[in-house]
């Protein structure tokens, strides 16, 4: 690494992508502030600077020799599974540092040699206990995905036969009673069914109630008066939306149109007016809100209406290494699979990156927000009549 880029990182402080240590000399916490970056986003351990001024305390030849030892065998011996880092030494100011840097892992959750799972929770790292947060870094690592797990109880008798039976003639071009199998058998040979119980996606595409197993699966829908969220005035409001993917999506869309201005967009009395934001772009990124969201975080998708934005948050940051300009380029990783390759049947979604791009084409007053802090994605369509 450049001396003068080192520089300028030391002088921004620790962060969640970088750690000061003066001196390294125990393995095992060694090993778990490695585990830490892994399992997160990854990032630099630099040895001899203080934490807490930032002061340069350079490492002499023997402590050189001495710490690339002590990373190696905490990175071998003290990360499970072992993960491969990188050391260099850099001379910056007349003091030799210590960069060792981690790589985000991709079969996560690694642990230190203890089975204690560590992230990192700002310039500081945390344990991590929580079953789901567990299954939150399997699903990032693709050995798990939320849509495929079982929920327990449901069974095909909470299925709605009609939708179901519609699914499939679009799906397969036959009837169901064509197929010669039993309910049972069609939703488990299409990826629905597990163990004689509904997988989260079984539920959620033809549930009658999903929300009786899953609560926390609604959308949030208020429409406010001013430009803040903090305020208490709304013009609509109702109880969060239940049902399954196709009834939050037609709920969802209801709800925007209709708090929505009417403009009239080309001359003459008997011209058709036109909402004031596109339909088509709305419904990409509601649908996306319902199909790429993180199933693993308890929580609602939200759509907040302002005088001048509307807001569609989906909890979940964007997946593995997927960033905002990826997506406008058409580049998608599936975080749900089931839902994915199964959602064009019911909702208008194709699937294959190009939604985004022609979303943003149609309409460019559009905001991308991945929001690691609060994991949240937040699209932000602005309302140009009312800026």
């Amino acid at each position: 690494m450049d001396a003068t880029k080192l520089l300028n990182t030391i002088e921004k402080g620790e962060s969640s992508k970088v750690q000061f240590k003066v001196r390294v000399n125990d393995a095992y916490k060694l090993g778990t502030e490695i585990v830490a970056f892994t399992n997160t986003k990854g990032g630099m351990i630099i040895v001899g600077v203080d934490d807490k001024t930032g002061e340069l305390k350079g490492l002499s030849f023997k402590e050189i020799e001495e710490t690339n030892e002590l990373l190696a065998n905490a990175a071998t011996n003290n990360v499970k599974p072992p993960v491969f880092i990188t050391t260099e030494t850099v001379e910056v100011e007349g003091s030799n540092l210590i960069v060792a840097e981690i790589s985000e892992g991709v079969s996560k959750p690694f642990t230190d040699n203890k089975g204690i799972i560590w992230v990192k929770n700002g310039s500081d790292k945390r344990k991590v206990t929580s079953r789901e947060e567990i299954a939150g870094l399997l699903q990032s690592s693709g050995n798990m995905y939320a849509d495929e797990t079982i929920v327990q109880g449901a069974t095909s008798d909470d299925i709605v036969i009609d939708f179901f039976d519609k699914f499939v003639l679009k799906k397969t071009g036959r009837q169901r009673k064509d197929l010669a199998l039993s309910i049972d058998d069609i939703l488990l040979n299409m990826g629905f069914m597990k163990e004689g119980q509904l997988t989260l996606a079984g539920l959620l595409l033809f549930g009658k109630n999903p929300q009786y197993y899953k609560p926390a699966y609604t959308v949030q829908c208020i429409s406010f008066v001013g430009n803040e969220i903090s305020t208490t005035e709304y013009r609509d409001r109702e109880e969060p939306f239940e049902g399954n993917l196709s009834e939050l999506f037609e709920q969802s869309i209801s709800f925007i149109t209709r708090n929505l201005k009417k403009v009239q967009v080309k001359e003459g009395f008997n011209t058709i007016p036109q909402l004031e934001i596109p339909r088509e772009p709305i419904e990409e990124f509601v649908v996306n809100a319902l199909i790429h969201r993180d199933y693993f975080i308890n929580s609602s998708v939200k759509i907040f209406i302002f005088d001048n934005r509307i807001e569609i948050i989906s909890p979940g940051t964007l997946p593995n290494t997927l960033s905002i300009e990826n997506i406008k380029s058409g580049i998608s990783i599936v975080r749900n699979p089931v839902l994915f390759s199964n959602a064009r049947y019911i909702v208008p979604f194709v699937g294959v990156g190009t939604g985004i791009p022609r979303a943003l084409k149609i309409y460019p007053d559009t905001e991308l927000i991945n929001d690691e802090k609060k994991e949240q994605f937040i699209v932000v369509l602005y309302r140009k009549n009312n800026s």
